[in-house]
């Protein structure tokens, strides 16, 4: 089973990675930001506790995730693999992840980091904030996004190093070039001489 957590601070490109990889290796794409945005969308009860956390740009307790997280894993178990986009976010989710996975008798294959510089993110994000309509893609808000990414991004980085998951792409290179490096990247992970 092929297991990718893709990484990056917002506006690095995960969501648009995620879609590419997901039909060449048949995985289940979770993708935290959507469940949550679709969650308040619905006005469900997790959607209004969320709404708060979001509209400042501050990350959803771990907990909260974690639940949300396994909910998901429960209700997609037939599959080749998943790709974790927007999880995790701090140190107890990625062992939550681990515990997870472990449970099911598998493990997280490679964690992708996307690398791009932030003045290249918030261009990114107010422009997709204006594309896309999202009230949460305004300067404050990206701001407090970063800020908090960064408060949390060394330890996972460094959590993942230690375990020899971590592979890391600049991600200001087009499309196309960033989803052939990972490509190869997968593609070697896979491969039975690099089974994991």
């Amino acid at each position: 089973m092929l297991n990718v957590v893709i990484f990056g601070a917002p506006g690095s490109g995960k969501g648009t990675q995620s879609k590419l990889i997901v039909p060449k290796y048949r995985l289940y794409h979770i993708s935290t930001g959507d469940i949550l945005r679709r969650e308040m969308e619905n006005q469900t009860e997790l959607g209004t506790v969320v709404k708060e956390y979001i509209n400042k740009g501050l990350l959803i307790p771990d907990d909260l995730m974690i639940k949300v997280l396994s909910n998901v894993l429960e209700s997609r178990s037939e599959t080749m693999g998943y790709i974790f986009d927007g999880f995790p976010r701090t140190i107890a989710q990625s062992e939550a992840l681990d515990n997870i996975l472990r449970a099911k008798n598998t493990m997280v294959t490679a964690v992708i980091n996307i690398f791009v510089k932030e003045e290249e993110l918030v261009e990114r994000m107010i422009k997709r904030g204006k594309d896309l309509g999202r009230t949460d893609d305004n300067l404050e808000t990206i701001q407090n996004r970063l800020n908090v990414y960064h408060e949390y991004d060394d330890s996972i980085i460094s959590y993942y190093k230690k375990r020899g998951k971590l592979f890391t792409i600049k991600g200001n290179n087009p499309i196309e070039d960033v989803f052939e490096q990972i490509v190869e990247i997968l593609d070697r992970l896979s491969s039975k001489e690099y089974k994991v």
